[in-house]
């Protein structure tokens, strides 16, 4: 019998098409540890300003198994500090400062054509270390007139997990991930 799981994500105002598609890719590497058949949907975000965040976590507590809080408004490096959505009892896993991540895999990048790759770090983990992460993007999408945010989706989902996985927030992020599946018994 297989066992669905409904990811959820509640993000800033203008939403993460990258984090949305990157999500359930990465539940189902993680989930090839299962020993059930688990069928990942498709992540259910909300977005919202930060002074909703309690409403948009009800409202995906209802439908959602895992739910995955991000804001873009916080401090760099100041941990979000929601593990649990007591009201419905849905896992919140925090993410941490997931703008840079994105510029982990140049080869997601050289496939789009057009940009300049100059600006992208040499090995993955120093994608933390970048101060203006939205720049760097900027300069290595495509001069095809539109805005970054259009290849956030295609980002997440080709960025490779294994080069992403170099980069410490994210190891860590799974790692909560990995515990948050254990303690609803997917692991």
């Amino acid at each position: 019998m297989n066992r669905p799981l409904v990811p959820g994500l509640v993000t800033g105002v203008e939403g993460d098409g990258f984090l949305a598609a990157l999500i359930p890719r990465q539940l189902r590497g993680l989930l090839r540890e299962s020993p059930y058949v688990v069928d990942v949907e498709t992540t259910r975000t909300v977005p919202c300003e930060r002074d909703r965040t309690v409403a948009a976590l009800e409202e995906l507590a209802a439908d959602c198994h895992l739910i995955f809080a991000h804001d873009r408004g916080r401090e760099r490096g100041r941990p979000d500090g929601v593990r649990y959505h007591s009201h419905y009892l849905v896992p919140v896993v925090a993410l941490g400062d997931t703008e840079a991540w994105p510029l982990a895999d140049p080869g997601v990048w050289e496939r789009l054509e057009g940009g300049d790759l100059a600006g992208l770090p040499a090995r993955p983990a120093d994608v933390e270390r970048i101060a203006y992460p939205r720049d760097v993007m900027a300069a290595a999408a495509p001069r095809r007139g539109r805005p970054v945010g259009d290849y956030f989706d295609y980002i997440g989902r080709n960025i490779d997990l294994d080069v992403l996985a170099q980069v410490p927030a994210y190891a860590e992020w799974v790692a909560e991930t990995r515990n948050a599946l254990k303690g609803l018994g997917y692991l």
